[in-house]
């Protein structure tokens, strides 16, 4: 991902590693990572005035850079920017870094952990349908970036496959549903772990992690998971009534 530009103004939030978003060997997970970028998503914009200009937004792509693990205990500081922007949606970058302790739980120094994220976002009025950024937005956010320009291309080009016979459900609770009655970006990110269980090379040292929201999960929904391993990259389709809600990859990646 690009670096910040030396020019642009960020908003900073700091948080603490929770053992409700660790897994069983303390590494914090996707689906806590997200919950993270969604809080400091929304302690940005009641920072701003946006909380009253352009309140609503969706997020049509996460890309989640884990550069160095990070793990229970452990203190976060998020830096949030914008990366590049159109007049209707932007990439918002999100930059985590941890420094991690010891407790009698986990005894050992690490080093300090770093996850670079960027959320493609869609300006939404309260009908849900995208909506151009007003002036005063868009004149913040530009200031951060060069790129004005920012169109949408899809990450995760590959078609889904045929039903081998493999396919697997993934039953959602009442709990990963949000006051819109849509699907919790974090529980997507729940059914991604549940998969990497039987994949732990994938996540064994840096890699990248993207999901693409295509149509959304409502109450009541059942989820069926197609997924395939080609070499070292996962790929998942999660879908509802024949159709592709969402579309994940996961694999390592080298990072200088």
């Amino acid at each position: 991902m690009a670096p910040r530009a030396e020019k642009a103004q960020y908003f900073e939030s700091r948080y603490r590693v929770r053992t409700g978003d660790v897994d069983q060997h303390m590494r914090l997970r996707l689906d806590g990572t997200a919950r993270y970028l969604q809080d400091i998503a929304n302690d940005n914009i009641e920072a701003t005035e946006f909380h009253a200009t352009d309140p609503f937004w969706i997020v049509r792509r996460t890309v989640i850079d884990v550069i160095s693990p990070i793990s229970w205990p452990a203190n976060l500081t998020l830096q949030r920017w914008c990366g590049a922007l159109s007049t209707r949606w932007t990439n918002m970058r999100v930059r985590v870094t941890a420094e991690h302790e010891t407790n009698r739980f986990n005894t050992e120094p690490r080093p300090p952990g770093l996850i670079e994220s960027e959320g493609f976002w869609i300006n939404v009025n309260d009908q849900g349908l995208p909506s151009r950024i007003t002036d005063e937005a868009f004149e913040m956010l530009a200031a951060m970036t060069d790129e004005h320009r920012l169109r949408w291309k899809t990450m995760i080009p590959d078609p889904l496959p045929a039903d081998d016979g493999t396919d697997r459900p993934h039953v959602l609770r009442s709990t990963d549903f949000d006051p819109f009655k849509h699907l919790n970006n974090a529980a997507y990110w729940a059914a991604v772990e549940d998969e990497l269980v039987e994949h732990p090379d994938l996540i064994a040292g840096p890699f990248r992690a993207v999901i693409e929201y295509l149509r959304p999960i409502t109450p009541g929904a059942t989820i069926t998971i197609r997924r395939t391993r080609e070499g070292n990259r996962l790929l998942m389709w999660l879908i509802v009534e024949a159709q592709v809600a969402a579309t994940v990859s996961v694999q390592p990646r080298a990072y200088a």
